[in-house]
């Protein structure tokens, strides 16, 4: 197998993986978001579940989680399994993983910020949606970004776990040629690829925290 015909394949495989990526972060961001205020809801059943669904979600295996996520159906309901589900499946367990790691984040970020804002703003007259949005979310952002940095560097290489149900992404598809042939130059190169997506992303997320340079806590 050629060079050109190896890279053509990864990139493929590539494309698979930046998908996961980029989906992952639309679904697990704001959820962990809502997963963080729910945590520190009044209400101590819903905190106390949500704080049991962080728990499991952090204390297993991102892997075991995707093959009982992609299991499930089928032991739990005996519905047919469709490839199609595959990546659904991968989807939905990498964002409900993340978003509780997110949770945890933005809860420390939340409870940084000193009750006195809150405060202050209840007598300047803010409402609790402008308070949040104009005040306290600002502050959450530009602290939480060094934590959330780390994991979505960290997400770029989980998504190599998509492996565990067969889902054709970059790190799949480079063991498959390096199996077939024999030789660890797919696998190397696809090391390459996975440090150049991370170096992007922490360019990216270094752009972002420059741009709260302003904001200074």
């Amino acid at each position: 197998m050629s060079t050109e015909t190896i890279f053509i394949q990864l990139m493929g495989g590539m494309g698979v993986t930046v998908a996961i990526f980029i989906l992952t972060l639309v679904f697990s961001m704001p959820l962990g978001m809502v997963v963080a205020l729910l945590r520190m809801t009044r209400s101590r059943l819903l905190s106390l579940l949500v704080q049991v669904y962080i728990s499991v979600m952090r204390g297993t295996p991102l892997m075991l989680q995707l093959i009982v996520i992609y299991f499930a159906p089928f032991y739990l309901f005996h519905i047919k399994i469709s490839s199609s589900y595959r990546f659904v499946a991968v989807i939905l367990a990498f964002a409900l993983n993340y978003a509780a790691y997110f949770a945890e984040i933005y809860r420390s970020g939340f409870r940084s910020i000193p009750a006195g804002q809150y405060e202050a703003a209840h007598v300047l007259g803010y409402s609790r949606a402008q308070t949040f949005f104009h005040i306290i979310l600002p502050q959450v952002v530009k602290r939480v970004l060094p934590p959330v940095t780390n994991e979505v560097i960290t997400l770029v290489k989980d998504t190599s776990l998509a492996f565990a149900i067969a889902t054709a992404e970059m790190f799949t598809i480079a063991k498959q040629i390096s199996a077939k042939e024999a030789s660890l130059m797919p696998l190397m190169a696809a090391g390459v690829f996975y440090y150049i997506f991370n170096v992007l992303v922490a360019w990216v997320c270094a752009r972002i925290e420059k741009h709260y340079d302003y904001y200074k806590i």
